[in-house]
């Protein structure tokens, strides 16, 4: 059950691994006595105050972070201080109190960003993330676990990357991407593996468990909450257990095992009352109350869903509004009060729509390609400065040789026209393989940043029958064919100013709308695709009355967003990366020879322009069945 691991405390557990028992807390008390009031006394009272929170006795960890804090301000220990923040946020956190939480784990960031202790700043963006997952807002969530990610990536820390992982994973099962959100548990449970950590091994393998319960299969599901619980109750993890068992209600209640449901969802709720999570126990409120609905026990439901919402007033999270709403509208509609049930199930889909909407889910698309080019960025910038070295070592040798340098000022005024006309001809070169907004800030800066376009129209193309023809033709014959073609698709695109992207093989790639964004590139872009179409139809025609060997074509087009950008050393290449470009490339495979096939998307931009036929369906990764249709002709 995707909700409840949205709310676990794993930040504490993981990051700071403090012994666990009292004999530790009891040396550190021992320590404390004997403490001279320094640096030393403020890290055991850190110290203390983590173990404290280990065991879940917050009270005692807030006094004992105050008094930390106390210390480390009168000394100036900056570090020391950063660590009272966090921890005082940790204690604020487990009592759902989620904005004072953040106003701590902010204090602690910027001092961490002040004094550049990396391990730091790493913890406290991810225990920032953790609270807008709390919070229902998972663009920033997933914003502040993937700069958390980075850090911990740059730093090779195992386990914080495995929490990393884990945690982004949380957000793709909230947003219902759940093989992006299995792809990022299978990740972080190896990782975990190889660090022996049962308790992040417990969760992994629980939030595992919630995807197949997400996506219904649910024996597989069961299995795996069951081998989730052994391993936490060797660990006496509370938080994990708890949620297993509200998973294993989830799962007998889709299954119509309403006595067992209960009984997993009312040890959950000891086990939530124990540790003292409002947060969890009032959606486990919520789930309780919608199985008494069905029983048509109503006034217990009531009392269940009047828990839930004064727990929620509390910690004012958007994920509990959503399910006691639903809970809501179901006993008002079972009791007949109809006006009523619609006035809540409006609610309901209020709170679910701001939880995942359109503009939330393009955020997290941006944020996921914006870290994909930034990492790919940070390995080209590394290369850049070796050769910028390497560079700066070759001049200053020249320098130091160039002693008689006005010698030589005669043959400089000389080849002054000559740099001059090679200057042109290099950036005539480089606006050849780049676009002029991109080749003007490589040239001023020396470098290009990423830029994400909300609406890109991609277009591939591909010969169906390239490796007959590479048969059938000499090595020059081949190439002087796919340049005549390459050569007139280049100027058919140009005419609709749509950018070349690169070609790869017998594969052509160009996009609309970048890099200048434009309202009209779906259209350009189906014009562009048709020309090409119908010149490689006449292209045939020619050859075959010349009885000699011909390509055949396939296009494919999709529009969405993307990120693009240059990155690399040598040989400048500008690239485009997304789901758009992946599901573009889908349209080409799942073509026909001589057809122009177009996503939906594209379809839904341009369908009062073309004549389009509806052909079918496909499956794209991460995207579910996506419509296809061939555009025949401009209307």
């Amino acid at each position: 059950m995707k909700k409840h691991l949205l709310l676990l405390s794993a930040a504490l557990l993981s990051l700071c691994s403090i012994a666990q028992d009292h004999y530790f807390i009891d040396s550190l008390q021992t320590l404390l006595k004997y403490a001279k009031e320094d640096t030393g006394k403020v890290n055991i009272l850190n110290e203390f105050c983590l173990a404290k929170c280990d065991i879940g006795e917050y009270a005692d960890a807030k006094k004992y972070a105050n008094d930390a804090l106390l210390l480390a301000e009168k000394l100036d220990f900056k570090k020391g201080m950063a660590t009272a923040f966090h921890i005082l946020g940790v204690v604020h956190w487990n009592a759902s109190d989620f904005k004072m939480a953040l106003e701590y784990y902010q204090k602690a960031l910027t001092i961490n960003k002040d004094i550049d202790y990396k391990k730091g700043i790493a913890w406290d963006l991810g225990d920032i993330g953790l609270t807008y997952g709390a919070l229902g807002d998972f663009p920033r969530e997933l914003d502040y676990f993937l700069q958390a990610l980075n850090i911990n990536e740059q730093q090779n820390t195992q386990d914080a990357i495995a929490w990393n992982l884990r945690r982004i994973g949380v957000v793709y099962n909230s947003l219902s991407d759940f093989n992006k959100a299995l792809e990022y548990f299978q990740k972080s449970l190896l990782l975990e593996e190889k660090i022996g950590n049962k308790q992040s091994i417990a969760n992994n393998t629980l939030l595992i468990g919630q995807v197949y319960l997400s996506k219904r299969y649910y024996p597989e599901a069961l299995k795996i909450f069951l081998d989730a619980l052994n391993i936490a109750k060797e660990t006496g993890n509370r938080e994990i257990m708890s949620s297993v068992y509200n998973d294993l209600g989830d799962v007998h209640n889709a299954l119509g095992n309403y006595s067992e449901a209960l009984k997993n969802y009312f040890i959950a709720i000891k086990l939530l009352e124990e540790i003292e999570d409002k947060n969890n126990l009032g959606l486990t409120y919520s789930l309780i109350a919608r199985i008494y609905i069905k029983e048509n026990k109503y006034q217990v439901a009531r009392e269940f869903l009047n828990k839930a919402l004064m727990l929620s007033e509390e910690t004012g999270s958007l994920l509990n509004y959503q399910s006691i709403y639903k809970g809501l509208a179901e006993l008002e509609n079972a009791l007949g009060n109809y006006k009523k049930a619609l006035e809540y199930k409006d609610r309901y889909y209020t709170y679910r729509d701001s939880l995942v909407n359109g503009e939330s889910s393009k955020k997290i698309i941006t944020m996921q390609m914006q870290n994909d080019f930034d990492k790919k960025e940070e390995l080209a910038k590394a290369d850049r400065e070796k050769e910028d070295i390497r560079q700066r070592n070759i001049r200053n040798s020249i320098t130091g040789g160039l002693a008689g340098a006005l010698m030589f000022l005669t043959v400089v005024y000389r080849q002054r026209n000559k740099i001059k006309k090679e200057k042109k001809r290099s950036e005539e070169l480089l606006l050849n393989i780049l676009p002029a907004e991109t080749a003007e800030e490589l040239k001023n800066t020396g470098t290009t940043k990423a830029k994400y376009f909300d609406e890109v129209t991609v277009l591939f193309t591909d010969f169906k029958n390239f490796t007959i023809m590479s048969e059938k033709l000499s090595a020059q014959e081949l190439v002087n064919e796919i340049n005549f073609c390459y050569s007139t698709f280049d100027n058919i695109i140009t005419k609709y100013e749509i950018e070349k992207i690169k070609t790869i093989g017998d594969s052509y790639m160009c996009a609309g709308g970048l890099p200048v964004a434009n309202k009209t590139n779906a259209e350009d872009t189906v014009k562009a695709a048709l020309e090409i179409r119908d010149f490689m139809l006449t292209e045939k025609q020619n050859r075959e009355a010349l009885g000699k060997p011909f390509f055949e074509i396939r296009i494919g087009c999709n529009t969405g967003p993307v990120v693009a950008g240059i990155v690399g050393i040598k040989k400048f290449a500008y690239d485009i990366w997304g789901d758009t470009v992946n599901v573009a490339s889908r349209m080409e495979s799942s073509s026909e020879a001589g057809k122009v096939n177009i996503s939906g998307t594209t379809y839904g931009l341009v369908k009062d322009k073309f004549m389009c036929i509806h052909r079918g369906k496909i499956q794209a990764k991460n995207k579910g069945e996506i419509d296809m249709y061939f555009v025949e002709a401009k209307i």
